[in-house]
């Protein structure tokens, strides 16, 4: 008996060495532990294109410790889908972000970045991989069909992915964002354009910018700096859909 319990006993301090301390507070507190917990979920999916023209770049970049930048997956033009960072950990994608009451987005979010430089549409195989990743994560984390968002969303005028070549729609007419289809009844009563942005989940503090974001998402054809009738009507439509 003492043969086996020995080695059995080396394993267990062995593994317990191994095993990440409990974060703790910065004062001296009393530790308690309880068994009621989990890990945190996440509560949104912010897509990104990766701005190189290779996955083998995009993937030196995002792991780079010099770089400070990092997402959960990776999905190639071919539609490989890469994982680089566990579900549970905080990957380093949203940088400075805001949607509605969320100010930390890489706290709240997996990030998925697609091998695209930003000047090109994005390949079947790779929309058809995102998709099936979507549904996945979708499915485990029972993340809102609203919440399924672009970086240039949660950081407006400072942020342009997943680009004007992004095929939002399909990805809504799948269950991932939001859409209202064109065009839309104009509204009776002029709209209060900041309030409705508000409404969806733009942060405001930079108005132009907000619209800009907007637009680049919901209307990347449309030239114009400002929301034109049809546009505000479609910031109504998508803006009610987001409330429920």
């Amino acid at each position: 008996m003492t043969s086996i319990r020995t080695p059995l006993l080396a394993l267990l301090l062995a593994l317990t060495a191994c095993a990440p301390l409990p974060q703790r507070a910065g004062i001296p507190t009393e530790w308690q532990a309880s068994p009621n917990f989990n890990e945190r979920r996440p509560n949104f999916v912010i897509l990104h294109h990766t701005s190189d023209d290779t996955v083998d770049e995009a993937l030196r970049t995002l792991a780079d410790p010099l770089r400070s930048v990092s997402a959960h997956y990776l999905i190639g033009r071919n539609g490989t889908i890469i994982q680089l960072v566990d579900e549970r950990a905080r990957a380093w994608h949203a940088g400075e972000s805001r949607w509605g009451a969320d100010t930390d987005l890489n706290s709240v979010s997996l990030g998925i970045e697609l091998d695209n430089n930003g000047r090109e549409p994005f390949p079947d195989a790779q929309i058809a991989s995102l998709l099936r990743l979507l549904a996945d994560i979708k499915a485990r984390y029972r993340i809102p069909s609203a919440n399924f968002l672009g970086h240039a969303d949660i950081a407006p005028g400072r942020k342009v992915d997943p680009s004007r070549y992004f095929p939002w729609k399909t990805l809504a007419e799948h269950g991932y964002g939001l859409w209202c289809d064109t065009p839309l009844a104009p509204q009776q009563q002029p709209i209060d354009e900041a309030l409705e942005l508000r409404a969806l989940g733009y942060d405001t503090e930079d108005l132009a910018a907000a619209v800009r974001s907007f637009k680049l998402h919901f209307l990347p054809d449309d030239p114009a700096s400002g929301l034109d009738e049809g546009a505000r009507a479609l910031l109504y439509c998508l803006a009610r859909k987001a409330a429920g």
